[in-house]
């Protein structure tokens, strides 16, 4: 049955619109029984910095801003391996019912509360251990979750070298020349044409074309020899397929940087409060380098923007160091109002779009070749691997962060957090919703050819062929003309940001009949538009874990814990960017991404766990089933999912010899599932408690 997206769209639209219109007014009138008499922190505390009262609309958009990373742009890419139906019900069910309950009822008990944090909240309503281990919890989740984007980051931009198993056979095609190169103390490079075929086994589907042209690099010791039958040279020892950095993606972001210094200069210091005069520059700024990152390709500016994977973790970890430890007014503000402007304008620029372009979906609803394991991101069943697949977009833990940080300090008036709250959560899901149908509409051999590990290619011909999707890589022209026009390496770029990136570029272009020129333009603009929120969750998720890392240290000996003293902040910065990049260095994104998602769904147990709580301890626990069955489903599916890593792809690390990495994810998955644990025990006790006992139940509020 052929599925079109644009009234897939305008369905889902009329859902959020009805949960909005209906389910969030009874979770404001009922459940946290919102006051507008009730003076709120930002007018209580108001400093004009910390706390002060601020616009809805405007605390709306800064507060969509903070929430929506590249989470839900990139959770629904991976997704689409289960086919699109378990993802687009998990989205739209999940963010009316969970996540939008979720954000909404943490901001308000934190209005509430005087703005406290999650922590905090969980200190005051279930105990000083629960405090604890929701403090800890914090701080992994940021490091883990900086790691998860990060590696989206390096597999969009960074080359990589593609080791090829040693004994294959590399086949050219008939009448192609045989190029190579070698410089001194280096490998022999030998350039291979469109056409070769790729031998690995003996079997009639133990062999693929590649399509594209690429470099193959092996030591000069061993050159290639002529395979027995004479068809083919086998590959020797330590062969490998050189895959270009994106010198025009890396220029393009790394000119965002002074971009946003230069209008925060420009807002703060040189025409102070012209916000309009700013964003217009901002907007050309960027604009222009987009377009100019077209020039860097083949000039003499290539070699200093085509970095390898290492140089790439290298400069992003570089990047969250120094933007931490910068005043957050000259970095971190003018990015994060680029980001906010470039994310609204373009996931409207999206919607619409998809509306107009309305293409055909071509994933399956359910692909039953990965449903119960074996797919390129997740090899484990729908359930629960989709659960912690998708998180931002459907329900995110890193939003309590939010929700109980700087947000419940600029509340003008309770009634906002309805709209805040619940309504910026539901634009979240839309922008995860909108992800997912880009990826879905791409042909499934483009797909696939995109988001299978060059290395891991040969193990997943058998599956292809069952899904009768170009396993031999016949097919793969469509992709090769892509990469012609978008002039990028996009063969075994996983990760989903580059899948997103071509969706995208492919829905504006179908929009936009008889503009194809434009399709390069489109990709690196979704290249840079990714990116760029994800540096800003990682210049943001360092600064506060080094708050975090301070308030640690500083119990240890007090100076450390000073925010104002210098050699305390680097010392901080350094540990958690240290963090982050090794497992970015020594992770894949079929070992980070799980990781991430258990943590950020676990943090949401834990969130809901504390306003589970908090309605208790309030005289309101008739209404506890709002919050209370979320939590139970999410905590069953991170479980779950923790069983399985643990005993499956963990497991399996130790025995293949990665002893200490295997151990060490055991560990810490171990030690988040344990912190949920106490947390979950000492709520269930306080709820006993506080349920026996009716006159010890605080006054509503």
């Amino acid at each position: 049955m052929t599925v079109k997206a644009m009234p897939l769209m305008l369905g889902v639209l009329a859902i959020l619109a009805v949960a909005y219109r209906y389910y969030s007014a009874f979770l404001a009138a009922k459940v946290a029984a919102l006051d507008p008499a009730r003076v709120t922190p930002a007018h209580e505390f108001n400093d004009g910095q910390n706390f002060h009262p601020t616009n809805r609309w405007v605390l709306f958009g800064h507060h969509f801003a903070a929430i929506s990373g590249a989470g839900p742009l990139i959770g629904p890419v991976l997704a689409i391996q289960f086919g699109y139906m378990p993802g687009l019900i998990w989205l739209v069910v999940g963010v009316c019912l969970a996540g939008a309950v979720q954000d909404m009822m943490v901001l308000a008990a934190s209005v509430r509360r005087g703005g406290q944090s999650l922590a905090g909240i969980a200190r005051q309503e279930i105990g000083r251990p629960a405090g604890v281990a929701t403090a800890v919890a914090i701080l992994y989740i940021i490091i883990i979750a900086l790691a998860g984007l990060g590696i989206v980051v390096v597999k969009a931009l960074g080359g990589e070298e593609v080791p090829m198993k040693a004994g294959t056979v590399l086949a050219y095609p008939a009448d192609s020349s045989f190029k190579k190169s070698m410089a001194p103390g280096g490998p022999t490079v030998y350039e291979v044409p469109p056409g070769a075929t790729y031998t690995f086994g003996d079997g009639p589907d133990d062999a693929m074309i590649f399509n594209e042209p690429f470099r193959l690099a092996a030591p000069s010791e061993t050159p290639l020899v002529t395979a027995p039958d004479g068809k083919g040279w086998v590959l020797p020892e330590q062969a490998r397929r050189l895959v270009p950095g994106s010198s025009w993606g890396t220029f393009t972001i790394a000119c965002t940087i002074p971009i946003a210094l230069f209008v925060g200069w420009y807002m703060y210091r040189f025409r102070k409060g012209r916000v309009v005069e700013a964003s217009v520059v901002g907007a050309v700024g960027v604009l222009a380098a987009t377009v100019a990152g077209a020039w860097v390709p083949g000039s003499a500016l290539e070699p200093f923007f085509a970095l390898t994977r290492n140089q790439t973790i290298a400069a992003i970890a570089a990047y969250g160091f120094v933007a931490s430890v910068l005043p957050v007014w000259l970095l971190l503000c003018p990015r994060d109002y680029l980001s906010s402007f470039l994310k609204i304008g373009t996931i409207g620029l999206l919607v619409l779009g998809v509306v107009v372009a309305n293409p055909t979906l071509e994933a399956p609803a359910v692909n039953t070749q990965f449903a119960n394991g074996g797919g390129p991101y997740f090899d484990g069943p729908i359930f629960p691997y989709v659960f912690i697949c998708i998180m931002c977009g459907a329900i995110s833990g890193f939003h309590a962060l939010v929700s109980s940080g700087t947000t419940p300090k600029m509340v003008d008036n309770e009634t906002d957090v309805r709209m805040i709250g619940y309504g910026a959560m539901l634009m979240e899901g839309l922008v995860g919703i909108v992800a997912l149908i880009a990826a879905a509409a791409l042909p499934n051999s483009m797909y696939y050819d995109i988001n299978i590990d060059l290395a891991r290619r040969p193990q997943f011909t058998q599956a292809l062929k069952a899904m009768d999707v170009d396993h031999h890589g016949d097919g793969g022209s469509e992709l090769v003309a892509m990469e012609r026009d978008v002039e990028e390496s996009l063969h075994g770029r996983t990760g989903g940001a580059v899948t997103l990136a071509v969706g995208m570029a492919r829905i504006f272009s179908g929009a936009l009949p008889g503009m194809n020129w434009l399709l390069k333009y489109w990709y690196h603009f979704a290249i840079m538009f990714e990116a760029l929120f994800i540096l800003t969750t990682i210049d943001t998720g360092t600064r506060i874990g080094r708050f975090m890392v301070q308030e640690f240290l500083g119990k240890v000996w007090k100076p450390l814990g000073d925010l104002d003293w210098l050699p305390a902040s680097v010392l901080a910065t350094a540990l958690v960017v240290a963090g982050w990049s090794y497992f970015i260095y020594s992770g894949s994104v079929e070992t980070i991404w799980p990781m991430f998602g258990m943590a950020n769904q676990l943090l949401a147990v834990i969130a809901l766990a504390v306003v589970s709580t908090a309605l208790v301890n309030s005289g309101r626990g008739r209404y506890l089933p709002v919050t209370l069955l979320p939590m139970l489903f999410v905590a069953t599916t991170t479980a779950t999912a923790g069983y399985y890593e643990i005993t499956g792809k963990f497991w399996k690390m130790v025995q293949s010899g990665a002893v200490a990495r295997g151990w060490l994810n055991i560990g810490l998955t171990g030690m988040l599932l344990v912190c949920a644990a106490v947390i979950l025990g000492s709520a269930f006790l306080k709820w006993a408690e506080t349920l026996r006992g009716p006159g010890k139940s605080q006054a509503a509020g």
